[in-house]
């Protein structure tokens, strides 16, 4: 692994130029290192960081890479990770042309990393110096305590999934968000709304009321707000005079719960394992933003990386070999899902579709497809709108708010389905729906969605219970036993899992094997997982008594 080249180098700072003058917002300084197919292979485990700590999942998934390689070589083209300065790896063949396409790529992932809200959290520290020091600490540790470090990364990594990455990103919002006193919240939230049940008209005059207020006396706005609305409503006086600051206690994911109340883990011999668990959980953390914003993270680069390439003068003669390589990246598939290609045509289509003006209420309300498809008020404003996507929305929001019927329409998407050929004994796939509901509901169920898992004191004996609110998706059976034993561990006393699973009905293996009929409605239990000293067992609930 070495640097670019100062040729390459070149390329890059000219492309640098071109992005922010078309509108990207990144910071100056990058690191772009020529990488062979190995180092991907032994880098792509480690999520590409260099100075991630040693695991020994790691060096198995390098093993199994290098086994698909022999099988079936290929070559990436580029790999960026989010760290200060940006580190991005490319392949040690690639010829000029394809470095400014893959150049452009980058750079729109940066501007991703570096503006979009999802990424709040990243943006305080250097997750490679941060590893560096993590990982020299493991290894000091490895050298004291032995194998026993492992096996707490592994109990670790087994519910690294359920960190609650919301509630630190709401916590960072409201750090940098002005607070409202308990006064002007009483007034907004409850007085207005359920005293005086005033009108959505007089609520918003408030509100503006309190914006101006805020806006031309700065930080005695607040003050002379109140002190005008006792003066329309002097029955608040006694009201305001009781409000105390309320006491919220913060909610804990498990691994916090584990490292705050763990009997077994505040014992002196056993503090060690508090950094491990610390290390893999400000990891997971890290790494969540990246999770949930692959389909829009991937489509704004290679929105940018088409558009900025086309309108570069090094283009000349390997217009062919551009259309191949961007057709291959960004080809849309009739099966299965591509998040170059959805991401991208989301990204035209809502830049489109601001120019033209029809993410107004009037576009919206009309029912005509003539009007709709002709619809065209020349508003502009398309590049300011998809800026504005790329930094308030996430995956999940950008497919439930842009996947409409007529980017279906657009570009002829549909469901697929499959049933067996009785005669033949093979699956026939069909088109099973055409409609912008189900495909965005097909969408959205590929996205990541950890379980949601919450923590409940039910025992006084000391047992950990731990309660999935469930949201229409079982947890995988095989991982439970596992995942509780190093729960079990951690927390030194057993742990009761409440979960819900499917009841299977009396006619469903019939079906199965003859194919016919349709699917029986699922029925649900409330079922209780209990791990003790290594054992598990399982106990259904009463779903009138459960906590379902």
């Amino acid at each position: 692994m070495e640097l670019i080249s100062q040729h390459a180098k070149e390329i890059m700072e000219g492309c640098k130029e071109r992005a922010k003058d078309a509108g990207l917002r990144f910071q100056d300084e990058t690191l772009e290192y020529i990488v062979t197919n190995r180092d991907m292979l032994e880098l792509s485990p480690k999520a590409m960081i260099p100075t991630l700590y040693d695991y020994w999942v790691h060096d198995v998934e390098v093993l199994k890479g290098l086994r698909k390689y022999e099988l079936y070589p290929y070559n990436p083209y580029e790999t960026v990770i989010n760290t200060r300065p940006p580190i991005s790896f490319y392949n040690d063949n690639n010829p000029d042309w394809l470095n400014v396409m893959i150049f452009y790529h980058v750079l729109a992932h940066i501007d991703f990393f570096q503006n979009n809200l999802y990424f709040r959290l990243t943006w305080d520290y250097d997750l490679n110096g941060q590893a560096l020091a993590d990982k020299r600490l493991i290894a000091r540790l490895r050298s004291e305590k032995g194998r026993w470090v492992d096996y707490v990364i592994e109990f670790g990594r087994a519910v690294d999934n359920l960190v609650g990455y919301f509630d630190e990103l709401s916590r960072a919002s409201r750090a940098q968000a002005p607070t409202l006193s308990n006064n002007v919240n009483y007034y907004f939230d409850t007085f207005l709304q359920s005293v005086k049940k005033a009108r959505i008209q007089e609520y918003v005059k408030e509100v503006e009321r309190y914006n101006q207020a805020i806006a031309r006396y700065g930080e005695m706005g607040e003050k002379t707000f109140i002190a005008d609305t006792l003066k329309k409503h002097p029955e608040l006086e006694a009201v305001f005079s009781r409000q105390e600051p309320p006491k919220t206690k913060p909610r804990l994911d498990l691994l916090q719960h584990l490292m705050t109340y763990s009997p077994f883990l505040t014992r002196d011999e056993n503090k060690w394992m508090l950094s491990v668990l610390e290390i893999v959980r400000n990891t997971s953390v890290y790494f969540q933003p990246q999770i949930r914003t692959k389909i829009m993270n991937e489509g704004w680069a290679s929105y940018w990386h088409e558009r900025l390439f086309l309108l570069d003068d090094r283009i000349r003669e390997h217009e062919v070999d551009f259309a191949r390589v961007h057709a291959g990246v960004t080809s849309l598939p009739r099966v299965g899902l591509n998040p170059y290609a959805l991401g991208m045509r989301l990204f035209s289509t809502i830049d489109e579709a601001a120019e033209k003006g029809k993410r107004s209420l009037e576009f919206q309300a009309l029912r005509d497809i003539h009007a709709r498809e002709t619809y065209d008020r020349q508003t502009g404003g398309g590049i300011d709108y998809i800026f504005k996507v790329r930094e308030d929305f996430c995956d999940f929001t950008f497919i439930n708010t842009f996947v409409d019927q007529d980017f279906v329409n657009r570009h002829k998407l549909f469901v697929v389905d499959r049933r067996l050929d009785q005669q033949r004994m093979v699956w026939q796939y069909y088109v099973k729906s055409r409609k912008s509901e189900d495909y965005r509901q097909m969408i959205l169920d590929t996205l990541y969605h950890p379980p949601r898992i919450e923590i409940e004191e039910k025992s006084k004996d000391g047992n950990l219970y731990l309660t999935h609110r469930f949201e229409g998706k079982p947890l995988v059976k095989e991982f439970i036993a596992n995942t509780m034993m190093g729960i079990e561990y951690l927390w030194g006393g057993p742990v009761q899992l409440e979960t819900s699973e499917v009841m299977p009905s009396p006619s469903e293996v019939e079906r199965q094997f003859s194919g016919r009929g349709e699917a029986p409605p699922i029925n649900w239990q409330r079922v209780l997982y209990r791990m003790e000293q290594k054992k598990l067992t399982k106990t259904t609930i009463d779903t009138e008594s459960g906590h379902d």
